[in-house]
């Protein structure tokens, strides 16, 4: 029986459907859309109720806020050009009586990061199970062809040089929150060419999707810029009903982006509606959606950059000269080696934000410098800064963690050794002792307290990071006896933690 917010006007109207749906697709809360648009979220939440009327301008910044393509400017000139609302039918009213076995994707969204060096790709689907059995694997197909003009060259770049699982890091997630890790299995397993099966299970059990059901899959995976050629394409293999991709460039590179159709009968023809630019800080992002897209059809994004990437050579400098000529603090200071001063909060909140600000930028630029594979922190005290702040991007991922006067106050009973770096000694890494869980103690602006546990590589890059507004350094849980080695002997830039 449907509810009474179900049923309510709000609901039926096309743009307010498609606001709630974009949320969804990028996980995003009202408060964090709102935050992004520059609204209030009571404004927000009031468009989304049928108690605002959106503007044009809301729209736009909608649409720019979630990285629609265009998708929630459209449903608003619909909705303000007065025409019949389109409501999507549910489930059971646009799927015709399934086959055994058979998919539907209500939504199959695709994005690829370049960041100067390496592609990541982050393939999001939401998948209905369309059949009478429950589904337990999912195919996925990893493709690359640096030299899409040349088959000759490419396949002998791929011979001497064959995509590797390791250097692929593909990870999957099950549910729209990452509720679930998702095992997977190779199928296929070519130079430039991979076929895997993402099961619908991990060490914890199985998680099947049952007929009626749907649920999010998500998958991610890097390749370097060597093995990857300028272009991204998107084959419409199931039955879909909306498809959006977007790309993330460097600003810098100054990339100019075009769109092909193609399909098994049919000549590449440019796509039918225009690909949406906007820039968000140093980024330049492109976004492009089509709806009921035809079976086997195939959507190719391909680019070329204006501003040629700088050439990739060795560095004359040390690690550490490099991480210091970019305002990284070194061992030598005597900062690094004493407890940072706490914030009183919430009557520090403008002082705690400055630092934070201070600590994204300083962290952009270490990244243009080098791959962090295995994600990366920074504590304020690295950057000349005395006070108890630091933040943490998890492998793979652009969400920043912020820890204010952070504590460790639970360690989990397991740990495990994995190689460690530090940006105020870059030159050498250390296997050092970490648990597998930690619970975390800080604070928001507010001032309030919250315990927060995480996990694995993420407990390690935190426990990391607290160590430094404590005063000390990896260096400092090394087992006695144990030293660390130059980089030159370390062979896991790059890569994720291996658990």
């Amino acid at each position: 029986m449907a509810t009474q917010d179900e049923d309510s006007p709000a609901h039926q109207d096309v743009f307010v459907g498609e606001l709630r749906r974009w949320r969804e697709v990028r996980g995003m809360s009202r408060t964090a859309v709102a935050v992004a648009m520059g609204y209030s979220r009571s404004y927000v939440s009031k468009v989304e109720s049928g108690h605002e009327r959106p503007s044009r301008e809301f729209a736009k910044a909608a649409d720019d806020a979630l990285n629609a393509g265009g998708a929630l400017r459209r449903a608003w000139r619909e909705h303000e050009a007065h025409r019949p609302v389109v409501v999507r039918p549910t489930y059971a009213e646009r799927v015709p009586e399934p086959s055994a076995g058979s998919l539907f994707v209500e939504h199959d969204d695709a994005e690829l990061r370049y960041d100067g060096r390496v592609y990541r790709a982050i393939m999001r689907r939401r998948l209905v199970n369309n059949g009478s059995e429950p589904i337990t694997r999912y195919m996925i197909r990893i493709s690359v062809d640096r030299f899409p003009g040349d088959p000759d060259l490419s396949n002998q770049l791929y011979r001497d040089r064959p995509l590797t699982w390791e250097e692929l890091d593909l990870q999957a997630w099950y549910g729209e929150d990452r509720s679930e890790t998702m095992r997977w299995v190779a199928q296929h397993d070519r130079d430039a060419f991979k076929e895997v099966w993402l099961q619908f299970a991990n060490d914890s059990g199985h998680f099947p999707l049952y007929p009626g059901q749907s649920a999010w899959i998500e998958y991610t995976y890097s390749v370097q810029d060597d093995k990857w050629g300028n272009w991204f394409q998107r084959a419409v293999r199931l039955p879909t009903s909306l498809l959006s991709v977007r790309l993330d460039f460097p600003d810098h590179l100054d990339p100019a982006v075009w769109g092909l159709h193609t399909s098994m009968t049919a000549e590449s023809m440019p796509f039918r509606t225009a690909i949406d630019e906007q820039r968000a800080g140093n980024r330049r992002i492109f976004s492009w959606t089509t709806e009921e897209p035809p079976m086997h059809a195939r959507y190719r994004l391909e680019w070329h950059f204006r501003q040629r990437p700088p050439t990739r050579v060795e560095p004359t400098e040390k690690p550490s000269q490099v991480m210091r000529s970019l305002g990284v603090v070194q061992s030598d200071d005597p900062i690094l080696h004493r407890a940072a001063k706490p914030f009183q909060l919430p009557e520090e909140a403008e002082d705690a934000k400055r630092v934070i600000a201070e600590l994204v930028s300083a962290a952009k630029r270490v990244a243009h410098a080098h791959t962090f594979g295995k994600g990366m922190g920074l504590a304020a005290n690295q950057i000349g800064i005395d006070r108890a702040a630091s933040i943490v991007f998890p492998p793979g991922s652009d969400d920043v963690i912020m820890l204010l006067n952070p504590r460790i106050i639970e360690n989990g009973a397991h740990h495990d050794e994995q190689y460690e770096g530090c940006l105020s000694f870059f030159d050498v890494r250390g296997l050092v002792p970490r648990p597998l869980v930690l619970h975390v103690e800080h604070q928001d602006l507010s001032g309030h307290r919250k315990i927060t546990i995480f996990e694995r590589g993420v407990a390690r890059l935190v426990a990391h990071e607290i160590d430094h507004l404590h005063g000390t350094l990896y260096t400092d849980r090394l087992p006695p006896g144990a030293e660390a080695i130059p980089i030159e002997q370390y062979g896991g830039s790059g890569l994720n933690w291996q658990y």
